[in-house]
Parts: structure tokens; C-alpha cells; sequence
């Protein structure tokens, strides 16, 4: 498989659909040596089962590691961290990546348990798990889905699940574009399979999925999460770390050679997003907020109809409030408001019936 290439295949049985990319790419060359250290690195951000948008299918890890065995590679490992607040653990039980190890005799590895490395990225120092330092070789497994802070997650993202969750949270003070960037001059990705099978292009928390039957793989992170971004119909300078990383020598855009395995049938080729996380933003103040808790907000504002919303003038969330005043606020952060929402992060139910006893009239 060529730097420039993105391989597509289109379907609904994702476990056949992963062995045959990995065929077509030629993976068991990509690797070489039998003997080296092989990490599958999903996005299981949320306990949340893949149908809802939010983490990956465990039947491509499946149809992975049925690959990788066949053809003789045995020292394989799952390795994630989901976001903060959530629990990897009940992640690898929900989402079916515990029953697929016990199936394949393949270690899960709980990134947010493990111990980590100060690395230097590029210029800027980051905590890095040691399981991921450890790897010879990196597939990284992530959905194509919306965001509510960047747009877009895909591959490059999709390694913040390897660093630690205090990391987590100066990534979202420094505004994740940089340290994304930053992150992947030192985050393998080796190989790229991204489960474009019904990501929920408005929320990295799922929920509002979008068939499109579409899995895509790519040996360059740059040049796949430029073509995912064109795929919902994204600019470039829309997706500010795409740039970043290319100017970091992580990788570049295009022009991509993309081949495809077979034909849509069924799939809709270019799924857009709603824009309801844009339309929503317009009542948030948000000042280097996690994303839990920034999508949590998002979550209960799409809940409400218009006439409730038009109730708020703005909405403070995010680290930058902490010891501040003001009038309303969600999450921990905003403790010193005159009204805040407590937890962290609050769910969004927990936010959503907040915001249904507030008042806050516009002027």
C-alpha cells in the first residue's frame, strides 16, 4: 500500500470487510518481522454499544486479529482510554471488547490505569502511556464521526485515548488543535482502518448515527482524516490540526489515490452533518472545556425546542472559568457562578434538567 492511497470498502458485515482491506493493503508486509508488538487502538470513548455512532465495531478488531493470526503474528494487544468521566473498563465490557478477548486470547489494556512517559512531541512535552511506547506497531481504529469542539475525530484524534487523563484535560485548556498535532509526531499510526460505518457526524458521544456503510483505510493520518473531512464536507481550515500536523512533518493531505475494493450499494456516499452543534454553539461561552462535558451541554441544548432555548443569552463552560464569576454555568468549573450546574462532567440529562429549571431572559 502507497503513502498516497486510501483504500475504501463498502458493506454491513465489518468483520469481512476489515480482513479484506487488510488483504488488499498488503498488511502482514506493512509489519514484517512475526515477533513484533501489535496494538489495536479503538475509539471507546463512551460505554456505548457502535450502533450508536460513538465507538468503534468490535468485529473489525475481530476480523483484525483473525488476519493477523493467520498469518502468524500472536503478540497483539488492545490498548484504549476513553474520555474523562467514563470508564474504560465498562467500555471494554459494553461496547464487546472484553468478550472478543476472551475469544482471542488478546490483552485489553486500560490506558487510564496505566503509567506514562513525558515525551517531547515536536516541541511540546506530553504524557504518554507506556503501553503505547512499547508497541513495534500501531493500528489505529478510528470512527469518522462529528465533534462539537473540532468538527471532526478521526485517526489523529484518536490517539488522545493513549495519554493520561490529567494530559486529557491541559489538551482541552490549550485549545486541542496544537497538542492534537503535537501528539502525532511521536503516536504511532502504522496502519489506519476508520469505521465509517454509521458515526454520528454531530456528536463524539453517538446518538444521532448516519448509515453510510463505508470502512476506509490509509497508512498516512494526515492524508485520511483530510479525506474523512471532505467526506462531511468540512474545508481544510475548518479542521485546524489537520494543517498543524502536516506543518509538524506528521503527514500530508493529498492529493489521495483512493481505491476502491467494491461498490456502494446501499451506502449514502456523502453524509453531511446537521450543523445542529454550530447552530447550538451560538449559546455557549466556552473557554478550554472537556469534551464530555462540552458535549453534555450540547446534548441537553438539542433537547430543548427553540422557545426554550431562547431563554438563554449565554452559557459559560470549561476550565478557563475556574475561580470566576458569572450568571450561568455547567460543570465544576463554574462552581463560583450564580448558577452552576455541578459535576464532572455532568451528564446530560443532568445538564438538560438544569437547564429546564433556569431562567436567564434575554435582555
Amino acid at each position: 500500500m502507497e503513502k498516497n492511497e486510501i483504500l475504501v470498502i463498502y458493506g454491513n458485515k465489518p468483520a469481512e470487510m476489515a480482513i479484506k482491506i487488510a488483504e488488499a493493503a498488503g498488511l502482514a508486509g506493512l509489519i514484517g518481522d512475526r515477533k513484533k508488538r501489535i496494538g489495536l487502538k479503538p475509539n471507546l470513548v463512551v460505554s456505548r454499544p457502535a450502533s450508536g455512532g460513538a465507538t468503534t465495531h468490535p468485529e473489525i478488531a475481530a476480523g483484525l486479529i483473525a488476519y493477523l493470526k493467520k498469518n502468524e503474528f500472536n503478540n497483539i494487544v488492545i490498548l484504549e482510554g476513553s474520555w474523562v468521566g467514563d470508564s474504560t473498563s465498562s467500555a471494554f465490557s459494553v461496547c464487546g471488547y472484553r468478550a472478543l478477548a476472551r475469544e482471542t486470547g488478546v490483552e485489553l489494556i486500560d490506558t487510564q490505569q496505566d503509567r506514562y512517559q513525558t515525551v517531547d512531541c515536536g516541541g511540546m512535552k506530553i504524557e504518554i502511556c507506556n503501553s503505547a511506547l512499547a508497541l513495534d506497531f500501531m493500528i489505529n481504529l478510528p470512527v469518522m464521526k462529528g465533534h462539537c469542539q473540532t468538527l471532526l475525530t478521526c485517526a489523529l484524534k484518536n490517539n488522545k485515548g493513549i495519554i493520561s487523563d490529567k494530559e486529557k484535560r491541559r489538551f482541552h485548556t490549550l485549545g486541542l488543535n496544537k497538542p492534537i498535532a503535537h501528539l502525532n509526531t511521536v503516536a504511532r499510526n502504522d496502519f489506519i482502518v476508520v469505521d465509517g460505518i454509521c458515526g454520528d457526524l454531530d456528536f463524539e458521544e453517538g446518538g444521532n448515527p448516519v448509515h453510510a456503510g463505508r470502512m476506509f483505510a490509509a497508512t498516512d493520518p494526515v492524508l485520511c482524516d483530510a479525506w474523512a473531512a471532505g467526506l462531511m464536507g468540512y474545508a481544510l481550515s475548518e479542521i485546524p490540526y489537520i494543517g498543524l500536523a502536516q506543518a509538524l512533518g506528521v503527514g500530508v493531505p493529498g492529493p489521495a489515490r483512493v481505491r476502491e475494493l467494491n461498490k456502494s450499494s446501499d451506502a449514502t456516499m456523502s453524509p453531511k452533518p446537521s450543523g445542529k452543534v454550530i447552530q447550538l454553539s451560538g449559546y455557549i461561552r466556552e473557554e478550554g472545556a472537556c469534551s464530555a462535558c462540552y458535549a453534555g451541554l450540547v446534548f441537553a441544548l438539542s433537547r430543548l425546542d427553540r422557545s426554550e432555548r431562547s431563554r438563554f443569552k449565554e452559557i459559560c463552560i470549561g476550565q478557563g472559568f475556574k475561580g470566576k464569576k458569572g450568571e450561568m454555568g455547567i460543570g465544576v468549573c463554574t462552581s463560583g457562578f450564580a448558577s452552576s450546574c455541578p459535576g464532572c462532567p455532568p451528564t446530560g440529562m443532568e445538564v438538560l434538567d438544569f437547564l429546564r429549571k433556569s431562567r436567564q431572559p434575554r435582555p
